[in-house]
Formats: C-alpha cells, sequence, structure tokens
C-alpha cells in the first residue's frame, strides 16, 4: 500500500549532507522512492536518478527508506565502496537512530524482541530475528477527544534505535506496543491517522530517519550523519515536524529532543 502522505514541492536540489569520492548523504524527502520499481509505475520522483543526475556520476544504494519516511539516506560512488558498506547494513554496524510520533503515551523505554516474517513471505516461512530499543522523548496530551471513553488523546514523540533491518520494522514494532505511528496507512489505525491529520493540518508518515553512524568505507573510521533540523530550516518535512513540536501542551520527558532538532520542549532542557 502507498503511503498517505501530502506531497511537498520540491524546487530545490536534493540536500547533501557529506560527500567524499567514496560516498555520498543526503535527505531524502518523504514520498520519494529510493529508485525506480515496477510496482510503483506511476511515481516520477525517485532520490538515485535525482542525485546521480544532480552529482553527475553513478551512484550505488547500499540501504532504503520507505516512501514515507524522510531523513539520512546513504548512497556509495563506487562498487569497492558499495559492498563494504552494505555488509555495514548487513552485520549491523550501523547505528540508526529515527525520530516517530506515537499513539499513546509510550512507556520511559521499551526494548522490543519481536521477531517478523517479510510481508511477502510464505505461511509457512520462519520468522527473522528483529529488535528495536524504544525510547519515550515527550508526550503530547490532546485536549480534544479521538476516542469517547477517554477525555483527551494522547501522542508520543519516540526515539527508535532499531538493533536489526527488517522491513517496516520500526512501525511493525511500535504497532506490536500497541503505540503505531500516527499517519502510517500500512501499521496504523487509518480513522485515527485521519482524526489527527484534519487537527494537525498534514496527512503524512510520521517517521523520520534523523542519524545515522557507519564505517567509512575506505579509512574504517565511525562517521556519524544527522539530519540536522537547525541547518535543513529550508526543507518543508523539517518545517512540518518543527511545527508539530510547537503545538501547546508537549512535556519532554527526561531524555528531552536531541539538541539538532533545535527545539527544547517545557520540561527538560535539550541533551
Amino acid at each position: 500500500m502507498t503511503e498517505a502522505t501530502d506531497r511537498p514541492c520540491y524546487t530545490h536540489p536534493l540536500d547533501i549532507l557529506w560527500q567524499d569520492e567514496d560516498m555520498v548523504v543526503v535527505y531524502k524527502p518523504a514520498g520519494w522512492l529510493v529508485h525506480r520499481t515496477a510496482i510503483a509505475r506511476h511515481e516520477t520522483r525517485f532520490v538515485l536518478q535525482t542525485l546521480r543526475d544532480q552529482i553527475g556520476q553513478h551512484v550505488w544504494p547500499v540501504h532504503r527508506l520507505d516512501q514515507g519516511t524522510c531523513g539520512v539516506l546513504v548512497f556509495a560512488l563506487n562498487k569497492e565502496s558499495c559492498q563494504k558498506l552494505a555488509a555495514c547494513f548487513m552485520d549491523h554496524t550501523v547505528h540508526k537512530h529515527y525520530l516517530a510520533l506515537a499513539r499513546g503515551w509510550l512507556p520511559d523505554e521499551v526494548d522490543v524482541d519481536y521477531a517478523l516474517k517479510p510481508d511477502d513471505a510464505p505461511e509457512d516461512a520462519p520468522a527473522q530475528p528483529a529488535q528495536t530499543l524504544l525510547r519515550c522523548l515527550a508526550h503530547l496530551d490532546w485536549p480534544e477527544a479521538y476516542d469517547p471513553r477517554h477525555p483527551s488523546t494522547r501522542v508520543s514523540l519516540v526515539e527508535a534505535l532499531p538493533r536489526t533491518g527488517r522491513r517496516h520494522q520500526i512501525r511493525r514494532h511500535l504497532k506490536h506496543t500497541s503505540h503505531p505511528i500516527i499517519g502510517d496507512a500500512t501499521h496504523g489505525k487509518g480513522p485515527l491517522n485521519r482524526w489527527w491529520a484534519e487537527r494537525i493540518g498534514l496527512h503524512r508518515l510520521w517517521l523520520h530517519a534523523h542519524a545515522l553512524s557507519i564505517p567509512h568505507p575506505r579509512t574504517g573510521e565511525v562517521m556519524h550523519f544527522c539530519a540536522d533540523w537547525r541547518k535543513l530550516t529550508h526543507v518543508p518535512e523539517v518545517q512540518q515536524w518543527q511545527q508539530l513540536l510547537t503545538l501547546p501542551g508537549w512535556q519532554a520527558t527526561a531524555r528531552g529532543l536531541p539538541a539538532s532538532c533545535g527545539i527544547t520542549l517545557p520540561g527538560t532542557q535539550a541533551l
């Protein structure tokens, strides 16, 4: 199912967060596919082809982000680097940091160890190990009730740290904990998604690949890449996230938001 996403109009080049002779790291806009695919023939926006034309050289994808997900995306600039970077994702030496808007108030920390089958796997296929550490960064108690059984509607800003890389892992693990991501058309709650879209004025998947650490394919040095909102104020999704987090009623947990969000919520100081 295609993600339900309001599509900002991009009139500027892709934002390059890092580039050298071996790799290039970009900010992937929400609603874009990483590359062309036979199951989405109607789509016209692809990061791979746009980036290739933008920098004037061939690029190799080494990992994926869902169409509705925005944030840090890594490409290799030669075959050897592609093999080394892809191996880092396979052996879990990459550390990924996501932000998500989830239904309800997530506990302070939830360590999810819940095996997942690929969506298209046969019924008798074994589930694959999957682990995600979820941490609550902030709560919002919206004064209007979606569910008449409750006086208000609650959501959480969640930090998700996946230890494995299964498809839709964060989305499926948050659903498993009964805290699905707002705007998730596949693993979320459709009526609630639409209800929040009416309040926020935007229908999208609220999942953001905020940061990533990976060994450099040539030197082995661990490189840290972040979609720093303070440096991306022109990006539509960053503006959307910041508008979301300036709604009245947010309260930060003891962790607070990363300083790279450029926002300090009531309750604590930015880390």
